[in-house]
């Protein structure tokens, strides 16, 4: 098979949840693993090498994978379009303040950043620097920088997510709140299941995969990146409807 539906992001939204959560209904088969990462680091593999990582055709009515770098990588929209076109996009956004955070600190947590918090928003354009094109013009090409030090980078969904909108109708993205997917499990997932076609079906255990508990953020910081996230947020807002900010 190949999956009827994608998981494309955000990192640290509340993807890993989702997947465990939706890999347990009885009509959806499980891919090998969850990131399989193709469009992202493998798009110059055949897409035989893809279709492997899923059931077989006739197995179940819909298989997926989960890998929140999609959205963010800039040349994931036309890869997955290319060999996806009818597929169903599912989008988990989160408050992108402390999405920045969480990230920050699983990646310091994964020995991948040694820069203190703000140190390392100050140097985050540095970092980035003609990182995305590199990755637009070589399909095998990786950005170690691209891929783990895009904290402010990964909280501008507008820009993101307007990629998607201009090769996909609006009817295959599903943008949600991670904050709806975190308060109310069982209410997300059913509306998630009802937009795939499928039944309702509440799985054994809605414990969140993947939380971890950090120091907080500096309000300074905090106000900082606000003000940096607005006009992206007013632009989210105005493409989607949905509302993240919070003070």
């Amino acid at each position: 098979m190949l999956p009827t539906f994608l998981i494309i992001g955000a990192q640290k939204c509340g993807t890993t949840s989702l997947h465990e959560y939706l890999a347990e209904h009885p009509q959806v088969g499980r891919p090998s693993t969850k990131e399989i990462q193709y469009f992202t680091h493998n798009s110059y593999r055949p897409p035989a090498w893809y279709r492997a990582h899923f059931p077989r055709a006739g197995e179940f009515a819909h298989t997926f994978e989960s890998t929140p770098y999609t959205l963010f990588h800039p040349a994931c929209p036309g890869r997955v379009r290319a060999l996806l076109p009818d597929v169903k996009l599912i989008v988990l956004l989160r408050d992108p303040v402390d999405r920045a955070l969480s990230h920050y600190n699983h990646q310091v947590a994964g020995s991948f950043e040694a820069l203190d918090f703000q140190t390392a928003l100050a140097r985050e354009g540095e970092r980035l620097q003609g990182e995305e094109q590199r990755l637009r013009d070589d399909p095998r090409y990786r950005s170690f920088a691209y891929q783990h030090y895009s904290y402010v980078a990964r909280g501008m969904y507008a820009r993101q997510l307007g990629r998607w909108y201009a090769l996909y109708d609006a009817e295959q993205l599903l943008v949600l709140r991670s904050e709806d997917l975190f308060a109310d499990p069982p209410g997300t997932l059913h509306r998630i299941q009802a937009w795939l076609g499928l039944g309702e079906h509440t799985p054994s255990t809605l414990t969140a995969r993947g939380a971890r508990r950090y120091p907080p953020m500096d309000p300074g910081t905090r106000a900082q990146l606000r003000a940096r996230f607005e006009q992206d947020a007013a632009e989210l807002r105005a493409l989607t409807g949905v509302e993240l900010s919070r003070a």
